[in-house]
């Protein structure tokens, strides 16, 4: 299946899922998260959920991350350049939504790419090869082929891979892992 087919597709299945059944597949992918072997390294990059877009609730990661006491790192998405900058979460950093409804660090102590050892990658879709589909904007493949090659780039999706994606681009950053509440796949 072609890349905006299965924006079109996802994007309809999210749109039925309930707020319970959103909490209830994101606690599921949390716990499932917790079965990786990605739990030594220091900085992880984890992206906030929109909800408006039904995506996958990343507060249960959050928790997981600040239990284990690691350090957590947030974007902001400059949409003119399709570039993020990359924010450490403090105690003091201040969360607003920008015209997206996405939930973004305003400032704060900022981190280079080189730094970030785990990525949890948000999606729409994925295939059996580790291939994503994203909003469309690249902004995430530009951002994951800047990080170190050894960088473990984990996607969360609430359905199972599709058997392959068909417009895959050279450009596009293949997942190392992808959760979902029933299975890890590996790649």
């Amino acid at each position: 299946m072609q890349k905006a087919e299965l924006r079109k597709k996802y994007k309809a299945l999210r749109s039925e899922l309930s707020m319970e059944a959103i909490d209830h597949l994101s606690m599921a992918i949390a716990n499932k998260l917790l079965k990786l072997p990605v739990w030594d390294a220091s900085f992880y990059h984890i992206f906030l959920t929109i909800e408006e877009q039904k995506e996958v609730n990343t507060d249960y990661i959050l928790n997981i991350l600040s239990g284990k006491d690691k350090h957590i790192v947030l974007s902001k998405s400059d949409f003119e350049t399709t570039l993020m900058t990359h924010y450490l979460l403090t105690d003091n950093t201040v969360i607003k939504k920008n015209t997206y409804n996405i939930p973004e660090p305003v400032d704060g102590i900022e981190i280079t790419n080189n730094k970030i050892e785990v990525v949890f990658v948000p999606l729409l879709a994925f295939d059996k090869k580790g291939h994503r589909v994203g909003y469309g904007k690249g902004f995430y493949d530009r951002f994951l082929a800047e990080c170190k090659p050894d960088t473990i780039k984990i996607g969360l999706s609430y359905f199972e891979a599709e058997d392959t994606i068909d417009d895959v681009f050279k450009s596009d950053v293949t997942l190392d892992y992808c959760v979902t509440p029933e299975r890890v796949y590996g790649f």
